[in-house]
This record gives structure tokens, sequence and C-alpha cells, in this order.
């Protein structure tokens, strides 16, 4: 059994763990980084999903908003963002979709009747943005305090009021104030609601943590499309880290890792030991947890399921308006007004599958056809990838793997039919089995395939970017947000303080933690 020494050990090989890799190398660190799969990448990899279709899909994380620039040049990757050319299309679930709301250059809010929310809405998105084009620097810096961060957001501009309303209230009351329509009300909802099993007026204000890493992305919360797919990122971050002489090892399954930094995993050859100064988890807590033999800590559960699609063409729309490539040029609505919203998740938290399902669905190959074959975009094919809503995993408790597929897919298939002119089915694609071009994938494929605890595609909840005004910052990996009760162990994934995401930034505050300690 070999036992080897390095200066850092990456239990996990997920764009993070990339990152945090990357910069240790850079730094002259020996740093050897471990993956359980036959590929780096975690979520955020590419896949030619379906059987002799030449389509490269986002498999499980799709867009890049959290990816400071600056960890892109530090690095040196390649990595290139497509700016969608609308943001969101809703139809209006009040007369099943033959109006509905285009928000981007062209906004029509007077299409459903909510001409008086335009002004409000946009001032309301700006008020948003004097909160977080300050605090986007912060990110890539030691935690600040929230008394810190709070100054810090005043000096730059931002009223105490609105930094309250998305810190100190349920983010439902600022909505509700800024605009009347239940369908721009929802629109504005649902970044606080990506991933995370909560109403809108919840009193713990997780759906506000969420809400504001949904908008504080380069400060403007723009969501992009990456080039290539999001393998396209995961490359780039693996060719910098090996090109600054990281030793990246795949098929390399960890089962146990020491508080004095001992790490054993196992390949196709055997068993191995191997020892770090330090380890950085790119695992969730739970994970990290049972590798240590400790007490899994709580962990709340993930709540989405995710189906991606192949189509031979965009489906025809009820509103004879818009054009589909004007209606899935951004994000695309479904079934979330803000009262569908909140039945939704009552339902859902009474144990059964809301109906309709809240969706939003994402036209990658819009923005960047480069993922589909010549022959793909001749023929007029489109990828969809649909991000349901209020489906937490307790949720596919109970049934097999196949059945919780098959009753998400349905209902999200369902939901899209409701608004559409003709039944989805009817434009997707078949494979070179013959079968429909449909994959899903639910919390418990998460938790199956990607060692994700319950499917939480941030690793457990997402905590605010800035640290209590009484907590301890008095080690580089509290100053940084990534400690673990082991001070040889850290956190470097989205279960760090700042993590989640496609951002980076769970590697780059254990890799600035260690260098700095």
């Amino acid at each position: 059994m070999r036992h080897d020494r390095f200066e850092a050990v990456v239990v996990g090989g997920g764009h993070n763990g990339l990152v945090a890799a990357a910069y240790l190398a850079r730094a002259g660190r020996r740093v050897r980084l471990l993956e359980r799969l036959d590929h780096v990448g975690g979520a955020a990899v590419s896949a030619h999903a379906f059987t002799g279709v030449d389509a490269r899909l986002s498999r499980y994380s799709y867009l890049v908003s959290l990816l400071p620039r600056q960890i892109v040049d530090d690095l040196g990757a390649r990595v290139r963002l497509a700016r969608r050319r609308f943001s969101s299309y809703t139809p209006n679930p009040a007369d099943g979709g033959r109006t509905g709301l285009l928000i981007g250059e062209d906004s029509r809010f007077d299409a459903i009747g909510a001409g008086r929310d335009a002004a409000a809405f946009a001032d309301f998105y700006r008020r948003c943005n004097e909160v977080t084009r300050p605090l986007w620097p912060t990110l890539t810096q030691p935690l600040p305090t929230r008394a810190q961060a709070r100054a810090t957001v005043l000096d730059g501009g931002g009223a105490a009021s609105d930094w309250e309303a998305i810190t100190e209230r349920p983010i439902r009351e600022a909505i509700a104030a800024a605009v009347d329509d239940d369908v721009v009300r929802g629109v504005m909802a649902t970044d606080a609601l990506i991933g995370t099993f909560a109403r809108t007026d919840d009193p713990s204000l997780i759906q506000n943590v969420c809400f504001l890493y949904h908008l504080v992305g380069g400060g403007t919360g723009d969501w992009d499309v990456p080039i290539g797919g999001m393998g396209a990122v995961t490359q780039a971050l693996a060719s910098a880290a090996s090109g600054f002489g990281a030793e990246i090892v795949t098929g390399a399954e960890v089962y146990a890792v020491t508080p004095d930094g001992e790490v054993g995993y196992r390949t196709a050859d055997g068993e191995h030991r191997v020892h770090g100064d330090v380890v950085l988890a790119n695992v969730t807590p739970t994970v990290l947890a049972g590798l240590l033999g400790e007490a899994e800590p709580p962990s709340a559960p993930g709540s989405q399921v995710k189906v991606n699609l192949m189509l031979r063409r965009l489906p025809r729309l009820r509103d004879d308006s818009v054009g589909p490539e004007e209606a899935f040029g951004g994000t695309f609505h479904v079934n979330e007004a803000l009262s569908q919203l909140d039945s939704a998740y009552d339902v859902a938290n009474g144990g059964a599958v809301p109906d309709p399902l809240p969706c939003e669905i994402y036209c990658h190959s819009l923005t960047d056809p480069t993922i589909l074959s010549d022959d793909l975009r001749r023929a007029g094919a489109q990828t969809l990838t649909v991000f349901g809503l209020h489906t937490p995993h307790r949720l596919t408790a109970g049934r097999s793997p196949d059945e919780a597929r098959r009753v998400l897919t349905d209902a999200v298939l369902a939901s899209l039919d409701a608004v559409l002119a003709e039944p989805i089915r009817d434009v997707v694609m078949t494979d070179g089995n013959g079968d429909p071009c449909i994959e899903s994938k639910t919390t418990a494929d998460l938790q199956d395939i990607l060692g994700m605890t319950a499917g939480h595609i941030f690793h457990g909840g997402l905590a605010w970017p800035f640290a209590d005004d009484d907590e301890p910052l008095d080690t580089a990996a509290r100053r940084w947000g990534v400690a673990t009760a082991h001070d040889r162990i850290m956190l470097c994934g989205s279960g760090s303080r700042r993590g989640g995401a496609v951002s980076g930034l769970g590697g780059h505050s254990a890799a600035m933690a260690v260098l700095e300690g």
C-alpha cells in the first residue's frame, strides 16, 4: 500500500475542487486531487445524453453567474460566457398562456394587464442592485461581519431599508410592496426558491439567502450560458490545475479521512493512503462526517427535478404575439405566479407532487448553438432544460428510482402542456434506439450519482455571505468561511460559507485560507 505525502489533498473533483487545486499548485504547493468518478466536474459537466444524438447537454448545472472574473483570470482558464437575448417569458396561467409577460429589451407588461407594474419592477431591481453591487467584491475577500457588510452596502450608496428588505424581513414583503400582479410577483419570487424548499414568507429567511445569491453575481445578477456547455467550464479549470502541476486522480473512491490529514482511497489497482498537510473536502458536510466516522450534521433536503429534452423544433405557443425564439430565449416560467408557488409548496409540504408543478425552462442551444452538431442545427433541433421547483427529496421516498423519475417527469411535462399550443412530447426527438430524448434527474439521482446529500444542489443549504457579528474569526479557515471542527480539514465546495452554484468561491476561499495560514 502506497503512502505518499502532499501539502494538500483535495477530496472531490467538482469545479470547486479544481479551483482549489489550481490555486494551490499555482502557489507551488504539492497537490493531489481524488475524484470517485472516472471524470472530473461533478455537477458541472456536459454529456451526450441520448444515444446517437450529437448534442452536448449540460447534464446537471446549467447557467453561470457567480463565477468571478478574478478566478478565471488568476487561473488563466479559458471560460467563455454568452448573454441571453431576453430575460424571461411567462405564459399567463389565468388564460392558459394565450397572453404572456416578456421581459427584456422590449418588455411587455401590458400584455397581461400589468402595465402599472413595469416601472415598479425596474425600480425594485435597481434597489436590489444597490445592495448586491457593493457586496459582490466581498465574496473573494475574507468574510465580513454582518455589520461590516451592511456598512459596505450603505457606503456604496445602498439604502438601509433595502438592506433590511433583503436580509432582515421575508422577501415576500418587499415583492408584494413593489408590484401588484400575481404573475409579476411570481417572476420575482422564483429567485428565492431555486433548489430551496420554502415559502417566500418563511420567517427563517432561507429564501432570502437564496434570493441574494441569485442577484449578487457580478453585482448585477445576470445568469449566462457557458459556451460549449458546462463541461467546457470544468475542462478549462482542470486544464489550469494540471498545468500548474496538480495531480488529478480519477476513479479514486475516498473511504476514510482522519483529523491529522490521512486519506484512504481505492482505485482499480487496490487501496492507497495519502497524507496531506491539509485536506480540502469538496464533498457535502454530511459526506465528510461519514468519512471522518462522525455523527451527521443537520442538512436541508434538496428540492428540485431537472428534465433534459432534445426537440425536433421549439413547440408552438398559444400566445401568437411572441415567437418561440423570443419566448425561449431567456428563462421560460411555467405556472410560477406567486399564488401558484404558494399552493405548490403547501401541496408538496403535505407529501404530494404539486399539480401544476412550477417550472423554469432554459434553451441553451438558442444562445450557444455550438453544443449541437451541424446536422442538428440545420434541422432546427433545440435543447431544453426544465427545472421543476417544490419537489422536496421526501417525494422520492418509498418510490423506486424509475418510478420517482416517471412521476416527476410526468408532472413536469403536464405543467408545460398546460401553457403550450401542442403537447411537448409531440416535438421530442427519438434517439438511436427509438426512445424519446427525455432525461430526468431527481434529488435521489443527485445523491446516488454525485454524492449530494438528499439531492441538495447547494450541499445542504446556503448561508449568508457574511459572518454573524459575534462569530469568531480567529483563524484563516474561519475568516474564509471554510472551517470544520478539525484544523487540518477544510470545506472547499458548495457546503462552505459562500459556496453554491457554479462559482468556484468555495475552492477559492479554501485555497486562500491555506495560503494565508
